[in-house]
């Protein structure tokens, strides 16, 4: 892979590359075209690991998403450079950065409700609904894309289908942000054999010719029958998102008491040792945890960011290559790779099985099962041919002119539904939920 065609600047819908405006690349327009989207603003009331209602200071996918960015600018800016050399003449660090940071606003914008209990409640659901009979009329390869129901996938249709132009290249992103957005860039073919991560792809069978393109563009190589290799920018975006996952939720777990202040801080002084920022020396027995642990967690973050960046430069030939083996974190140096890892397992451990988040996930399914069956239900009905009951009707009325017609494959129907059920936020998604079994909203 060549980093003067990684870098396009050629837009997905667009036959020439964006002009740069006075203090505005074409990049920039990406992040801009990103944080004003409405799939991005629902992020808001999305969960990220507990309930949105349960604490204001508890993250949601949003803030995490946002968190994401800042730590992926930074950490594009510090290979910009460190590989200046390398980079197209037009091209600088800050360029880089901002690639970095659009693909990390991006990166769950397509998560349905619920986090990921959503997802596996969505593939929880079809695999009951392809039981049943109601995926018979579709392939092999189009059943897999809602057997393996991913956030990623759903993100990609998101960002070059659904918003803005409409099925017209989406945002119309340039290819590069495509292609750093991209953590899986094949098809639900690969969701189960690659082993890399259970149900993880990136792109329904109905966008496949969209990556194709932008994968010919970016000169991604080709490694099997719908699959290519990540772009290398990808590796940052994880690393962003690992780090702030790792270090954010034991924020959280410190902050909803299901971690002891003194575990966390052992953990991040093993990664910091002496390099403790003045501000910490000078906290005293009346300062709260809330604010030292917040001077710790940004020197922490600092340190992730330098190991993850020395890495990428470290690996940078076999990501040119398409060849690295693993990601960023188990290429970084001891400590560094300690901390993350050492987080995460934490984080299973005491947060994952906290009672409150547990009961959330259980309503989840619940109230995604109520979705799936009322809307599904009617794109079944309406593609049998029998005509619509007075209800499925009214349901489909929901979806006003965005409600697939009946001459559409049951597939494309499905997907629409699913496109107008992943967008959904928590709380819009339980009201819906409540209201279609009759019952009304608790006063």
């Amino acid at each position: 892979m060549d980093w003067h065609i990684l870098l396009t600047r050629e837009r997905l819908g667009k036959p020439v590359h964006s002009t740069d405006e006075l203090g505005r690349s074409p990049f920039h327009k990406d992040h801009d075209r990103i944080i004003f989207s409405g799939a991005f603003r629902r992020l808001g009331r999305k969960t990220q690991v507990h309930p949105v209602t349960s604490n204001d200071h508890i993250h949601t996918r949003l803030t995490h998403s946002l968190e994401v960015s800042c730590v992926g600018r930074s950490l594009g800016m510090r290979v910009g450079e460190m590989i200046r050399d390398s980079l197209p003449d037009w091209c600088s660090p800050g360029d880089l950065g901002m690639v970095v940071q659009s693909a990390c606003l991006a990166h769950d914008i397509g998560n349905p409700p619920f986090g990921h209990s959503g997802e596996d409640a969505i593939r929880h659901w079809f695999q009951q609904a392809a039981g049943r009979g109601w995926l018979d009329a579709m392939s092999d390869a189009e059943r897999a894309d809602f057997l393996n129901f991913e956030g990623n996938a759903q993100g990609f249709r998101v960002l070059t289908q659904l918003e803005y132009h409409q099925f017209d290249g989406g945002m119309r992103l340039t290819y590069a942000t495509l292609g750093a957005y991209l953590k899986y860039p094949w098809s639900a073919l690969h969701a189960e054999a690659l082993g890399y991560k259970k149900h993880k792809f990136g792109a329904y069978r109905s966008e496949l010719p969209l990556l194709e393109q932008i994968a010919t563009k970016l000169g991604l190589p080709q490694l099997d029958e719908q699959r290519w290799a990540r772009h290398p920018l990808v590796y940052l975006m994880e690393a962003a998102d690992d780090i702030c996952y790792a270090l954010i939720d034991l924020e959280d777990g410190v902050e909803m008491e299901l971690l002891d202040y003194a575990e966390v801080e052992s953990l991040l002084f093993d990664l910091v040792g002496d390099d403790l920022p003045e501000t910490y020396r000078q906290l005293g027995p009346g300062d709260s945890r809330r604010r030292k642990l917040a001077i710790l967690r940004g020197k922490a973050i600092e340190h992730l960011t330098n190991a993850a960046a020395r890495a990428f430069v470290d690996q940078q030939a076999a990501l040119l290559a398409g060849a690295l083996q693993g990601d960023l974190v188990e290429h970084m140096h001891g400590p560094a790779k300690r901390c993350v890892l050492r987080a995460k397992a934490m984080a299973r451990e005491k947060i994952f099985q906290d009672k409150r988040k547990t009961l959330h996930e259980i309503g989840a399914y619940t109230t995604l099962e109520i979705l799936l069956n009322a809307f599904c239900g009617a794109a079944l009905e309406q593609h049998s041919g029998r005509g619509l009951s007075f209800k499925n009707r009214r349901i489909l009325d929901l979806l006003a002119h965005y409600a697939p017609a009946p001459e559409w494959p049951l597939y494309l129907s499905f997907l629409r539904m699913i496109d107008f059920i992943a967008g959904m936020t928590d709380s819009y998604a339980t009201e819906m939920a409540r209201e279609m079994t009759g019952r009304s909203s608790p006063t």
